[in-house]
């Protein structure tokens, strides 16, 4: 083999390395990304959204003489409100980095850090909102419920995730935890149940409220710990207002009522309704944390019971034999 044969040789391998190179990197820059807007979503939250719509499908299956459950529906309607959940972090995201709220000891680091731009922030939450009106139209599509009553819980709940923080900003003038309490809880558990029934049955709303409680206590949990550096930038919120002492007395009773209300529904309807006690020790743990000044972590293990409840609450509901309060018209 001639020098010149080599040194062509060589250099096509020396090229060829660098372009496997470059593709590893642009894979790994696409992976990081991709990563970065998951991120910005705040997954450990969205069981605060998904539970009660579990919960309104769950109740409407068991609805007496329902025969037309639609499972392509439920992915639907899954889908339609974790995307405006992850729309609604998104923007509270963005408004909470340029009102000044956000810094480096706060929990959202999306932009403090700039692991991704305004821009970029901005374009992930009007993609989401947009991911969830096209879900909303084709569950629509399917629901036999009316469009117009659809359409206002939905964009009622849709411009609420954006004037938690945007707009007016509940958040900052201490009604955010009135509609996260209503979002959360009883509107979503009825848009679930209507999606597949057609149905408005208000008692939906009574199963609402284990749920409703313990959403709250993530927020009202991420108000107290955030509490000093919110005073700092003018924000009112409700565990301002009230102290850390009632603030505490506050969110005892946000996470442990739902356990007296199941145990009541476990000795008077259906022993079913004894699954969510199995989380009452993790509760009891996190209770005592919160007594104590390591409050840091306290939101993301609260929402992480709230999954584990909210689980064990839509399976108590699907194996009792009948649901109480719930009757066909």
């Amino acid at each position: 083999m001639s020098v010149d044969q080599k040194q062509i040789e060589t250099k096509e391998l020396t090229n060829g390395t660098v372009k496997e190179q470059k593709v590893s990197g642009n894979s790994k820059s696409v992976f990081m990304k991709l990563s970065s807007y998951v991120l910005a979503l705040r997954p450990w939250s969205l069981s605060a959204s998904l539970m009660p719509t579990l919960l309104g499908s769950t109740i409407a299956y068991k609805y007496p003489g329902a025969t037309d459950f639609n499972f392509l529906t439920l992915i639907f309607t899954v889908f339609t409100v974790v995307s405006v959940h992850g729309a609604g972090n998104v923007v509270n995201t963005y408004f909470d980095y340029v009102k000044g709220i956000d810094n480096r000891k706060s929990d959202d680091r999306i932009l403090v850090d700039h692991i991704l731009s305004k821009d970029e922030v901005v374009s992930l939450g009007a993609f989401l909102y947009l991911c969830g009106c096209v879900g909303f139209i084709l569950m629509a599509a399917l629901s036999p419920a009316k469009m117009e009553h659809l359409a206002l819980v939905y964009f009622g709940g849709l411009s609420s995730s954006f004037l938690y923080t945007g707009g007016i900003g509940f958040k900052y003038i201490a009604l955010g935890d009135v509609l996260i309490l209503i979002i959360f809880g009883p509107i979503s558990v009825l848009f679930a149940f209507m999606v597949q029934t057609g149905r408005v049955e208000w008692a939906t709303m009574y199963y609402a409220i284990p749920l409703a409680l313990n959403t709250e206590a993530i927020l009202h949990s991420n108000n107290t710990r955030d509490s000093a550096s919110d005073k700092k930038v003018g924000i009112v919120t409700l565990a301002i207002i009230i102290g850390h002492t009632a603030s505490h007395i506050l969110y005892a009773f946000l996470l442990f009522t739902p356990y007296i209300m199941f145990m009541v529904a476990t000795l008077k309807y259906s022993k079913w309704f004894v699954l969510p006690l199995i989380t009452l020790p993790g509760a009891f743990k996190i209770e005592k944390q919160f007594r104590s000044s390591d409050i840091q972590g306290i939101p993301k293990k609260t929402a992480r019971l709230n999954l584990y409840f909210g689980v064990l609450y839509v399976m108590a509901c699907s194996m009792a034999p009948s649901l109480p309060f719930i009757s066909q018209r």
